[in-house]
């Protein structure tokens, strides 16, 4: 048996190496910088598992000679997470979720493994959690346990083994933060111990064609924790979104190499626990029942999906010398850029103003498509006038004042339609040829016509 190859320590701003920890590189004289490493990979000599053959004849080939073949997907039983992984699972495909705390993650997963479980040898790795604890929230969800195996286990070494005699299909690894390989002598959390646990996972996913999900933690940003090339190594990374006080759960894909980035997943926390939203639409829809200023209904688009969102405004006079400029579920530098852009453009000025700005349902909008809505909104807090309540809008706002197009409009205006609005307001490279039954549109090329649109 070969003796286990001993951990070096590597800096990462000069790529000096040393036999052992120290405070200050000795090469560049930078503090804090030796990160452990391993030199080789312990365990086989070829690198690869026990019970699995790998790749034979590798050769160089050119790109032309590639026959690509039809990626078989296997579904989830959860159709909003079949949607943000592009349409089910693939084998041999590295999945990273992550979220806050108590978000839904590990009740997500157990979910889907349950369900996998009746058709697939699925297997549950925990390193956080007894196996007590799990079986209860199983009960207690009312899932299908009888073909679900599970492993409570931290030590990479020991989980590799028994899964290469085990072979399952689907493998769940709750998380990676708690796993720990014996031949680095750092905690496990540590940046070494996670980069290294998550290669050798990834490198036995990829050998053996297992489809394997890891649960990553959380900053207090709400970045994944660890090094960030542990988000490279993986084919999709899942990001769980929701404020605390909401029943609605949102799933983003960040990375997907098999599907569609940005695309999201809406499920409601019930005491069952996690189901889908068939129509999120809906849930992002206040309906008021009397029409009130500040509101103004966005046609975005997430992933494949066009979805309807409610973005809402409070414009107020401000005491300060520096008016406040507030945005949740939007980019607060932009909503200063169009308030300038209204300024100059539309002659509003809200210098003496402090703007409140929020996206109903806790999504967030990235595209610029919102900033149409965003500056209606904004208007309609400013003048107390509140818009009509069938009207939707969307569109990207310039510097010069300009209303630019965007992406798939012709999906987003059927979306509007689907759900009773009769007019929207949209640039005017996106106004569809063809008139769309039941829907006014109103195509506009700068600020100031889409103001005078209102009335």
């Amino acid at each position: 048996m070969s003796k286990p190859a001993k951990p070096i320590y590597v800096c990462t701003e000069c790529g000096a190496q040393s036999p052992k920890w120290a405070g200050q590189c000795a090469d560049c004289a930078a503090w804090n910088s030796l990160q452990e490493t391993v030199p080789a990979v312990a365990g086989n000599a070829d690198g690869r598992f026990a019970g699995y053959a790998g790749d034979e004849g590798v050769r160089i080939r050119k790109l032309s000679d590639v026959v690509a073949q039809r990626t078989e997907r296997m579904p989830t039983g959860l159709p909003e997470l079949d949607r943000v992984l592009g349409g089910g699972l693939v084998s041999g495909s590295v999945v990273l979720i992550g979220g806050d705390p108590g978000i839904g993650k590990s009740t997500l997963l157990i979910q889907a493994l349950a369900l996998l479980a009746e058709v697939m040898p699925a297997l549950y790795v925990s390193g956080e959690e007894s196996a007590e604890q799990i079986s209860l929230r199983a009960n207690r969800l009312g899932l299908p346990a009888q073909r679900l195996r599970l492993l409570t286990e931290t030590c990479i070494e020991r989980i590799l083994a028994l899964i290469a005699r085990d072979r399952p299909q689907v493998l769940v690894l709750d998380s990676i933060q708690t796993f720990y390989t014996e031949s680095l002598q750092s905690a496990p959390g540590s940046v070494a111990q996670v980069r290294e646990s998550a290669a050798r996972l990834v490198r036995f996913a990829k050998q053996t064609g297992t489809a394997l999900f890891l649960v990553g933690h959380v900053t207090k940003e709400g970045a994944l924790a660890g090094p960030r090339v542990l988000e490279h190594m993986v084919d999709t990374v899942l990001y769980f979104e929701g404020e605390s006080g909401s029943p609605f759960r949102l799933i983003r894909a960040i990375k997907n190499r098999f599907g569609a980035v940005n695309e999201l997943g809406v499920f409601a926390m019930t005491d069952k626990g996690l189901r889908e939203v068939s129509n999120p639409s809906a849930i992002f829809l206040s309906r008021h029942e009397q029409q009130v200023p500040g509101s103004c209904i966005l046609v975005t688009r997430e992933g494949t999906r066009p979805l309807l969102v409610e973005v809402q405004a409070l414009v107020d006079q401000s005491s300060l010398a520096n008016p406040r400029r507030v945005a949740l579920g939007l980019e607060q530098n932009r909503l200063s850029m169009l308030l300038a852009v209204m300024h100059r453009h539309g002659g509003v000025a809200m210098f003496d103003q402090d703007v409140f700005l929020n996206v109903v349902g806790g999504v967030r909008v990235t595209e610029p498509a919102a900033d149409l809505p965003v500056l209606l909104a904004v208007l309609s807090s400013f003048r107390d006038r509140p818009l009509p309540g069938d009207l939707a809008t969307f569109g990207e706002i310039g510097l010069a004042g300009e209303i630019r197009p965007v992406p798939n409009g012709q999906e987003r205006l059927r979306e509007a339609a689907k759900h009773g609005f009769s007019r929207v307001i949209v640039p005017k490279a996106n106004a569809p040829k063809k008139a769309v039954e039941g829907l006014e549109v109103v195509a506009v090329s700068r600020v100031g016509e889409a103001i005078e649109a209102l009335g």
